[in-house]
C-alpha cells in the first residue's frame, strides 16, 4: 500500500475517532443536563453478624476518603451512593471488627462482621470494671461511670475513650399498704433508655445497670390500648394476674393511652433545632448521623411549621431564622452545611435557642427547642445545677424541650435526662438510623406535640387485700404524696398518641415473702376499716393532669376490682411488658428476680409479640436471643 493510501486512511480513523468522542461527550453532557450523573452509582447490600448470621441494624458504612456515610436499617440493609474511582466502603459497628472492603466495580455488597467478644462481661467494657461513685447509694446523688479507655478502636474517627455518665438508681423496694398506702409518681414517656441498652447489648457489652431503667424499656414500645371517648384525652386500661417471676406474687398493669390526633390537625409547630457541632460531635455516629435524622423531621413538616436553627460550639449562633416547612430544601441545606468543631457552650445555646422560640411564640401552637447533642457540655453554664436552673426558669415560657441524645464515648446520659425531666420535655437516645425513623416519623405527633401536662399517679392499695407493693422502675419519678394536689409540682407530659405502661408487684395479704418481713409495731396499732374488708377493691389509681395551655389539674379516679386472671389468660400488653421488665430486672441483677432466666423472659415474650407492625418487638426477641445464648456460654 502507498503511504500517500495509508495517510488517508489514518486520517479518516483519527476522524471517526474524534466524531466517537465528540459524540460520547455531547451525550454525557446531555445526560448531566436532565440530571444524569455519570460519576456517581448507588451500592446496595446487606450487613450480617459472622457469629450467628443474624442481620446488624445501625452499623455505619463510611465511603473511604470523603464524608458520604450510610446506616443500615432494621434488617441490616444499606444504600449508599459512590463516585466514580471511589476506592472503598468502611463497616464500622460497636463490639465488632471495622473492616475495609474495596469497591470495585460492585453495585452489590454484603459484609459480614466479626464480633470482637462472645462473652458478656460482668458491668464492664475493656480492662478493670466500670468505677461507680459509692456516694450515691448513701446520699443519692448521680453515680458516675467511668470506662477504662481503649474501648473504641482510635481509626475512622471513632474516639478512644469513654466517660460515660449515668444517674444512680436505687431499685424500688416492697412497702406496708397498711402504714404506707400511697404511692405516688410521675409518668415517663422517654425511652432513651431502650436504645441505649440496645447499643450495650449489640456490642456484646452488658449495660451499666443505672443506665437501665426499666420504665423507659416498657415504655419504648407501643401497646394497643383503646383510644379514649369521654371528655379526657385518655384511657385507663388495668389488669392483673401473677407475677411470672414469682407465682405467690400479683402482677398490677396499668395503662394510658393519648389521644391520637391526626397530623393535619395539629396546631402549628414553633420549632428551634439546638445543634451541637462542637468537637466532640466529630464522629459518624454523631453529626452525620444527626443531620440524616433532622432531615427525616423536616420531610414531615406542614407549610404552617417554621423551623429556626441554632448551633453552639465555642459560641452560640443563629444559622437560619424561621422557617416554612413548605420550603424544605431551604432547611436542609442548612443542615448540611453544618461541620463539626471547637468547644461545647452549651448553657449559651439553650439560652439562645429559647429566646428565638420566644420571639417567634405561637399562640396556641407547638411551640419547643429540640436540642441534638452527646449531652458533653464544657462551657459556660455545664453543671446539671446551672442547666435545671437554667431550663425551669425558660419553661414557664411556655416553650417545651425535647432531647435528642448521640453517640458513644463521652455520652452524658445524667445530664440529658435531667434536663428533659427539668424541661416539659421528652428524652430519646438515637444509636442508628433506624431509631431516628421511630422517633421523628413514626411517632411524630407524640414525640413533638404534647396533649396534657404535669400527668401524676397516685395509688391507694386496699390493706385488707394488700400486705405489701412495690413500684416496678419510675425510681427516678417518685413524688411526695401531698405533691399530687399540689399544682405547683412539675410533673411528666404526654404527647399525641403516646401510651404509658406501670406496673405494681404486689404481696397478697396472707402470703409470706422474703421480701418482706417488719415486726409489728409496739406503741401504735393501725386497724382496718371494717368497709375495706368487704370491698371488692384491690386498689384504686388517680391521675391528675392539666391540658397544655392549663394551671388548674383535673383529676380521674379508678377504683381497681380483684378480678386476677391465669398468665395465659390475660392480654398480650400484660405479658409483653411483664416480659420487659422482667428483662430489665435481671439486667439490673434484681434480687426480686432471682431464680428467674432470661429463657423465661423469651418464652414470655416470643407468645405476647402481637401485630408487631414496626418490628420492634421481633428486635427484642432476638436481643433476648442473643443474651440467653451468651449467658448459657458462661
Amino acid at each position: 500500500m502507498e503511504s500517500t493510501e495509508c495517510l488517508h486512511l489514518i486520517t479518516v480513523n483519527q476522524t471517526k475517532k474524534s466524531m466517537k468522542m465528540q459524540f460520547i461527550t455531547l451525550g454525557a453532557l446531555l445526560l448531566t443536563s436532565f440530571g444524569f450523573n455519570l460519576q456517581e452509582r448507588i451500592i446496595t447490600g446487606k450487613v450480617t453478624s459472622m457469629h450467628d448470621g443474624r442481620p446488624l441494624a445501625g452499623v455505619y458504612v463510611l465511603l473511604k476518603g470523603k464524608a458520604t456515610t450510610a446506616t443500615t436499617d432494621l434488617h441490616g440493609n444499606y444504600t449508599i451512593t459512590v463516585a466514580a474511582g471511589s476506592e472503598a466502603l468502611i463497616f464500622s459497628a460497636t463490639g465488632f471488627v471495622t473492616q475495609e472492603v474495596k469497591i470495585n466495580h460492585r453495585t452489590v455488597i454484603d459484609v459480614q462482621l466479626t464480633a470482637k467478644t462472645q462473652t458478656l462481661p460482668e458491668n464492664k467494657v475493656t480492662g478493670p470494671p466500670v468505677r461507680h461513685d459509692k456516694r450515691s447509694e448513701k446520699v443519692g446523688i448521680a453515680a458516675e461511670y467511668s470506662f477504662s479507655p481503649g474501648y473504641y478502636p482510635g481509626e475512622y474517627g471513632w474516639p478512644d475513650y469513654n466517660t460515660e455518665e449515668y444517674d444512680g438508681i436505687n431499685e424500688n423496694i416492697f412497702h406496708d399498704a397498711l402504714r404506707n398506702p400511697l404511692s405516688t409518681f410521675s409518668i415517663d414517656v422517654d425511652a432513651a433508655s431502650y436504645s441505649n441498652m440496645r447499643r450495650f447489648l449489640s456490642q456484646g457489652q452488658r449495660p451499666p445497670k443505672d443506665a437501665v431503667r426499666i420504665e423507659e424499656l416498657i415504655n419504648y414500645f407501643d401497646y394497643d390500648y383503646a383510644q379514649p371517648k369521654g371528655e379526657h384525652p385518655f384511657n385507663i386500661i388495668t389488669e392483673i394476674s401473677s407475677a411470672p417471676w414469682n407465682k405467690q406474687h400479683k402482677l398490677v398493669h396499668i395503662g394510658l393511652q393519648g389521644k391520637r390526633i391526626p397530623t393535619e390537625n395539629l396546631p402549628p409547630s414553633n420549632l428551634v433545632f439546638l445543634i451541637d457541632v462542637s468537637g466532640s460531635m466529630n464522629m459518624p455516629n454523631k453529626l452525620p448521623l444527626l443531620k440524616s435524622s433532622f432531615k427525616m423531621l423536616v420531610n414531615e413538616l406542614r407549610p404552617q411549621d417554621h423551623v429556626a436553627i441554632v448551633v453552639y460550639a465555642g459560641a452560640a449562633g443563629l444559622v437560619m431564622e424561621p422557617t416554612s416547612g413548605a420550603e424544605k430544601k431551604k432547611i436542609v441545606d442548612a443542615i448540611d452545611r453544618l461541620e463539626a468543631g471547637g468547644s461545647t457552650a452549651g448553657g449559651a445555646g439553650l439560652r439562645l435557642a429559647y429566646a428565638t422560640a420566644r420571639k417567634y411564640f405561637k399562640a396556641g401552637g407547638n411551640n419547643r427547642v429540640i436540642l441534638a447533642t452527646d449531652g458533653d457540655f464544657n462551657v459556660g453554664e455545664s453543671s446539671n445545677a446551672a442547666m435545671e436552673q437554667l431550663i425551669e426558669e425558660e419553661r414557664k415560657s411556655g416553650v417545651y424541650l425535647t432531647i435528642l441524645g448521640y453517640g458513644m464515648g463521652n455520652y452524658k446520659d445524667s445530664k440529658m435526662k435531667t434536663l428533659s425531666m427539668k424541661g416539659n420535655g421528652n428524652y430519646a437516645y438515637i444509636d442508628n438510623i433506624t431509631e431516628a425513623r421511630k422517633v421523628l416519623v413514626n411517632e411524630f405527633g407524640g414525640t413533638l406535640f404534647t396533649i396534657a401536662k404535669d400527668v401524676k399517679l397516685q395509688v391507694e392499695f386496699n390493706p385488707a387485700k394488700v400486705k405489701a407493693y412495690r413500684l416496678i422502675g419510675y425510681e427516678n419519678r417518685l413524688l411526695k404524696n401531698e405533691d399530687f394536689n399540689n399544682d405547683k409540682k412539675d410533673a411528666g407530659d404526654l404527647g399525641s398518641g403516646h401510651t404509658v405502661t406501670a406496673l405494681y408487684e404486689i404481696i397478697p395479704v396472707g402470703v409470706e415473702s422474703e421480701f418482706f418481713q417488719v415486726d409489728p409495731l409496739k406503741y401504735h396499732t393501725i386497724k382496718i376499716d371494717h368497709s375495706a374488708s368487704k370491698s371488692k377493691e384491690l386498689m384504686t389509681v388517680k391521675f391528675r393532669y392539666k391540658k397544655p395551655d392549663a394551671d388548674i389539674s383535673q383529676l380521674i379516679v379508678h377504683p381497681l376490682i380483684d378480678n386476677q386472671l391465669p398468665l395465659e389468660n390475660t392480654s398480650d400488653n400484660f405479658r409483653w411488658s411483664a416480659s420487659v421488665a422482667a428483662f430489665g430486672m435481671l439486667l439490673r441483677e434484681s434480687e426480686y428476680v432471682k431464680g428467674y432466666t432470661y429463657g423465661g423472659v423469651l418464652n414470655l415474650a416470643q407468645g405476647a409479640r402481637g401485630t408487631d407492625k414496626e418490628g420492634y418487638r421481633i428486635e427484642f426477641i432476638n436481643m433476648i436471643k442473643s443474651v440467653n445464648g451468651l449467658m448459657a456460654k458462661q
